[in-house]
């Protein structure tokens, strides 16, 4: 069974019961290239499906600062609560026509956090050396993994300066509005979590530089063109609620 537009639509409303953590996402950059279904499909586990906009599969790269991440009822801590991360990211749906993302990996500079969500959500959280700077409207993003001799990711995009909401049915909407993940812990179980966060308000960004570095880091072959869609997006308060076996 293949996502309706009514589904997608109604993963924008808060689920039902209980959060377990807040935090703010923000100097959000969305840089997506068309990729092939069946490469992508063979890297799923079983039960998930290849989610597509007019027949093409998409993979996201999707650099972003981290804020504010506390549990809910306990203040954010200066220590731990602010951090750099970047994803590569692909959009399925499972049998009963769930659309939602997989992450290929989530490289972060903070190691405390690396290790809770790898055990609390079963993501593929990898250790990175991370920094970054923001000055007249650009940021400058860049990201080493520690565990590999690959060069360093470097992106330089804007920050949105006048973000609108993108249209339902859109491919920007397709690619960006997004509450649900998918993991799978180390028995091969599946399981399933929710976010809920106002929509995106996003903005092109043609001016924008990216690395292709997450390609190689996750065994894919590097693009040789630019990304289809470079969109950049004003910050969200999101939150998160646990994850539920499928």
């Amino acid at each position: 069974m293949k996502p309706t537009e009514d589904l997608r639509l109604a993963q924008r409303n808060r689920p039902d019961g209980f959060p377990v953590m807040k935090q703010r996402w923000a100097g959000l950059g969305f840089f997506h290239w068309k990729a092939d279904p069946a490469a992508i499909a063979a890297r799923l586990p079983e039960g998930l499906h290849v989610d597509t906009h007019g027949g093409d599969a998409y993979i996201g790269v999707v650099p972003f600062f981290m804020q504010r991440i506390r549990p809910v009822g306990l203040p954010p801590l200066p220590w731990l609560s602010w951090f750099h991360e970047l994803n590569l990211r692909t959009y399925v749906f499972d049998e009963n026509g769930n659309p939602g993302v997989w992450f290929f990996s989530l490289d972060c500079n903070q190691p405390i956090a690396v290790e809770i969500a790898r055990r609390t959500f079963n993501l593929p959280y990898e250790h990175a050396a991370m920094s970054s700077s923001t000055g007249d409207g650009m940021i400058r993003y860049r990201s080493r993994r520690k565990s590999s001799d690959l060069p360093e990711a470097d992106f330089t995009y804007p920050l949105p300066s006048s973000p609108k909401p993108a249209s339902p049915g859109s491919l920007d909407w397709f690619l960006v509005e997004r509450y649900l993940l998918y993991s799978e812990d180390k028995n091969g179980r599946l399981h399933t979590g929710r976010v809920h966060h106002s929509p995106y308000l996003i903005e092109p960004m043609p001016s924008a530089t990216c690395s292709t570095i997450p390609f190689a880091l996750n065994g894919f072959p590097e693009p040789e063109t630019s990304p289809v869609s470079m969109l950049s997006a004003a910050h969200v308060d999101v939150t998160v609620f646990p994850l539920k076996d499928i």
